[in-house]
């Protein structure tokens, strides 16, 4: 195991960078913790660990003791990140807020690498859970060993160990770790298809675990083909998070269902379902000219204008009472879009700030008929017309 993990971390290549372990407290990340910690010197790269205290076990505070004393007989710098599920449990869940929070707070961290635990045990239940929830190929590929994650990459260095493979492990170099009570609980889908399904089909298939993992590579496999067809397909069709409507209609339905997956993972955004994609592709090559096309799906939305497809976040509905009064600050600060509107001075084109000083200024949202004079000596004109003019998208 220490050279398979070995092999896996000179290809990356890893000397001299910081990897940084997501330590949980355990079997799996103390594991991998021991591993990386004996691979380090060796292997010349920087180690340390983040343990993230959701507070939702009573346990919480002796398991992040843990990760801290743990780390400290390593010689390794372990931080704790306290996060808060509260706000986000009702509407989340608490695995999937959980997991948004865990997220949140990696990309916080200054790393070169954020290596995970995961395991082909896990691989396998996520293979199986993704198939009953329906996934596409995408969906049904897994867990990637390694994966470009903003300026970071996420590994996983036990995606091909397994379960059984990580305890002989840890017993052999007498190691410690903590149990989380809630890995019993099989009210979670997981620990239902990790306890009961995996179980009973393992006494029919004793290797269902490694076959199902290998299908997880299958699919990765045939994902990575999908995509290669999907950016070739979009070659000057997709500008940031706008997509050419008429790219789309060229193609075939499958293909161009899969031009349409592959411009929306790579702007970040969630897989829609099937209807969802199919009611999308429809109103973008389908829909009038002048239909306000607006297809939305969790907390994001796609729009049509001037024939290419805009992808956007679904913003909070906002109080249209909302005025702000500018009294000459650098910055104002739009809360509902947790965004600040900056003031800076320049020469030549701008707003005359003799004229900005000499009349009272708010910001406020649009509600319609307003006009102004782009010039002086320019014709007063409304900002409906200016904005068409400009090729200014509506919302």
């Amino acid at each position: 195991m220490v050279e398979s993990t070995a092999a896996q971390l000179a290809a990356l290549p890893c000397a001299g960078k910081h990897i940084l372990l997501g330590l949980s407290g355990g079997i799996d990340s103390v594991v991998l913790l021991h591993l990386l910690a004996t691979l380090a010197p060796r292997l010349e790269f920087q180690l340390s660990a983040l343990h993230v205290h959701h507070g939702i076990s009573p346990h919480a505070d002796d398991w992040a003791q843990f990760c801290l004393d743990l780390c400290a007989g390593y010689n390794i710098v372990c931080k704790v990140a306290h996060v808060d599920i509260q706000p986000l449990r009702e509407r989340l869940g608490i695995e999937a807020a959980a997991r948004q929070l865990r997220h949140a707070a990696f990309a916080a961290q200054d790393c070169a690498f954020i290596a995970l635990a995961h395991h082909a045990d896990d691989q396998a239940e996520t293979l199986l859970l993704q198939l009953l929830r329906g996934a596409g190929v995408r969906g049904a590929s897994g867990m990637p060993a390694a994966r470009q994650q903003g300026s970071r990459i996420v590994i996983r260095p036990l995606l091909n160990v397994s379960r059984a493979e990580l305890l002989g492990y840890a017993q052999h170099h007498a190691l410690h770790w903590v149990e989380d009570e809630s890995n019993r609980d099989e009210s979670y889908p997981r620990n239902f298809v990790r306890h009961r399904v995996l179980g009973l089909l393992q006494e029919k298939f004793p290797a269902c675990r490694e076959t199902l993992a290998r299908s997880a590579q299958h699919f990765a496999e045939a994902a990575e083909l999908l995509d290669e067809l999907a950016a070739r397909d979009a070659v000057d069709a997709i500008d940031r998070e706008t997509l050419a409507v008429d790219a789309l209609s060229r193609l075939s339905v499958s293909r161009a269902k899969n031009m349409l997956r592959y411009f929306l993972h790579q702007c970040g955004a969630p897989m829609p379902q099937d209807k969802q994609l199919e009611q999308m592709l429809r109103q973008l090559c389908s829909a009038r000219t002048d239909a306000a096309v607006c297809v939305q799906f969790g907390n994001w939305q796609v729009r049509r204008f001037q024939g290419r497809g805009h992808l956007l976040p679904l913003l909070p509905s906002f109080d249209p009472a909302l005025c702000l009064l500018w009294q000459e600050e650098e910055a104002l600060f739009w809360s509902p879009l947790q965004k600040e509107l900056r003031f800076s001075r320049h020469q030549g084109e701008g707003i005359s700030l003799r004229k900005l000083q000499s009349a009272r200024v708010t910001l406020r949202l649009r509600c319609g008929g307003e006009s102004l004079r782009p010039h002086p000596h320019a014709a007063r004109r409304t900002l409906k017309h200016l904005f068409q003019e400009l090729h200014v998208p509506p919302w």
